[in-house]
């Protein structure tokens, strides 16, 4: 297990903090059995959790997190802010309420989850969570599903930049353009559903890439995701798939390989455009 942790890469965000740049997700997982599958994911090796408000399994987070005998200092813990909490005393009460059911004094990282540009009230959250990182609730604070429109909004109106946006990231849809932005910026790209909720795994090019390293499509995808900078955490309650994301540091795709991926964009989104979800 030990090997494993070591050989996940960390990366340093904007305001000095260093985060695993390969997590566990746990979108979806039923609370009941969240406590053990992040167990399992630690025990694996993970030392990162991606969880929120919205996922109604923080408790369960917290639980695994505690029935893994780790120390709460080494494992990074996630959490995003639910859609019908935005507002400024509404964004600090709703953490207040993720800290007590993760049972942590603080997050590693706190992230609006939406931006929700038709109720426009993502300035004023963000406002609430620059005082929530001076307060020291949270390490670093960020954004999710946020386009560059809206973050040129907060570059305007607060001194504060996201640590990172995640946004929704696969092969079928690279973003080359918001990674880009990011990058201008010094914002860290974090990648939801990474390989497409599966849609991915049988296209021929991550198939024959598969074969020819020995390692499964998924594997591939994920690797593919590692090389390109992404930080990302595959979701599954399944102690073999756990186990198997993370074998993806014993590899490495050549510039071929990530050029043929690179060739797959077809601008496909599983998720919601983040433009007009939730009017």
């Amino acid at each position: 297990m030990a090997s494993t942790t070591s050989t996940v890469p960390e990366i340093e965000l904007n305001n000095g903090v260093r985060i695993p740049q390969f997590g566990f997700g746990v979108f979806q997982i039923p609370l009941e059995d969240t406590a053990e599958a992040v167990r399992t994911a630690l025990e694996t090796g993970y030392r990162h959790i991606d969880t929120a408000q919205a996922y109604r399994n923080e408790e369960g987070v917290g639980e695994g997190i505690r029935q893994s005998g780790l120390a709460r200092a080494d494992v990074f813990v996630t959490t995003k802010l639910a859609n019908d909490a935005h507002g400024h005393d509404n964004a600090i009460t709703a953490l207040e309420g993720s800290l007590q059911r993760l049972g942590t004094d603080y997050v590693d990282l706190y992230l609006i989850h939406w931006p929700l540009p038709r109720k426009n009230r993502y300035v004023e959250t963000w406002q609430s969570f620059e005082e929530i990182l001076k307060a020291g609730k949270a390490r670093a604070v960020g954004v999710s599903n946020f386009q560059p429109a809206h973050l040129d909004e907060l570059a305007r109106t607060s001194g504060t930049t996201p640590a990172v946006n995640q946004i929704e990231l696969h092969p079928y849809l690279q973003q080359s353009q918001l990674r880009e932005y990011h990058r201008a910026h010094g914002i860290e790209t974090e990648a939801w559903s990474p390989i497409a909720q599966g849609e991915v795994l049988d296209d021929p090019v991550l198939r024959r890439l598969a074969e020819r390293h020995g390692k499964t499509p998924a594997q591939v995808a994920l690797r593919w995701h590692i090389q390109l900078g992404n930080i990302v955490f595959p979701k599954s309650s399944t102690p073999q798939r756990i186990r198997e994301n993370i074998e993806i540091f014993d590899f490495e795709l050549s510039e071929e390989d990530m050029n043929a991926v690179a060739e797959l964009d077809r601008g496909r989104r599983t998720g919601p455009d983040p433009d007009t979800f939730g009017g």
